[in-house]
């Protein structure tokens, strides 16, 4: 389901799609120098892929704990960690983020420079209707792969019924979990919605664990 889009001193949050409530994922754009909000989360648990650009992330409340981030790199932030994404001076970020599960006023603002300190997400009056030439990501239909084209990286959204129709992805390539499960034989959970894993770890797991009736996933690739 299309949510809306926020349009906010340079941060051009464009939100997807939900999956039952339970998971949200959008892509996230800072031009260039500009910072986002330094956040925490009480519940969700938050993850990144960098798309282009470099993110400058600050992890913690020491501001001298900040690691760079490249295109196809992965971030997962868990609750109660404080965060801060900074674009570089070199060129604006692009980065899909995922949020799980989906809670939109699970959000604390320590500091923020455009006097949005201590408050939530924007009001309806700061979004604007989605426009033709937004891309928006769609719920496949099974045995479709449904593809998209974001700052030169491929991206493919399909469902899997086992690990044998994984065989053909590249391992360079990166997966996100949108629905579904990996269990063990005991039907314990392994890895679940909202994480974001290289592909080839993906790969890995058929020796041990099976996916619970079927998963959807989203592959992330360079042309």
């Amino acid at each position: 389901m299309i949510i809306e889009l926020f349009l906010n001193h340079g941060v051009r949050n464009i939100i997807y799609f939900e999956i039952r409530k339970k998971l949200l994922l959008h892509i996230l754009k800072l031009k260039k120098v500009l910072q986002h909000h330094f956040i925490v989360t009480q519940k969700k648990k938050t993850g990144f892929l960098i798309l282009k650009g470099t993110a400058e992330v600050q992890i913690g409340i020491y501001k001298k704990n900040i690691k760079k981030y490249k295109p196809m790199s992965i971030l997962v932030l868990r609750p109660g960690l404080f965060h801060r994404i900074k674009a570089n001076k070199n060129s604006d970020l692009f980065a899909l983020e995922i949020e799980n599960p989906y809670l939109k006023n699970d959000l604390i603002r320590m500091q923020d420079n455009y006097g949005r300190k201590n408050k939530g997400y924007e009001k309806l009056k700061n979004t604007r209707a989605l426009e033709k030439n937004d891309i928006i990501f769609k719920i496949p239909k099974i045995s479709f792969k449904n593809k998209y084209k974001l700052n030169d990286i491929k991206i493919e959204i399909s469902y899997y019924k086992n690990f044998k129709d994984l065989k053909s992805y590249d391992d360079k390539s990166i997966s996100i979990i949108l629905d579904g499960k990996v269990i063990s034989h005991h039907k314990k959970t392994v890895i679940t919605a909202g994480e974001i894993v290289k592909s080839y770890t993906l790969k890995q797991l058929v020796k041990d664990f099976k996916i619970d009736n079927k998963i959807l996933l989203l592959k992330a690739s360079k042309k």
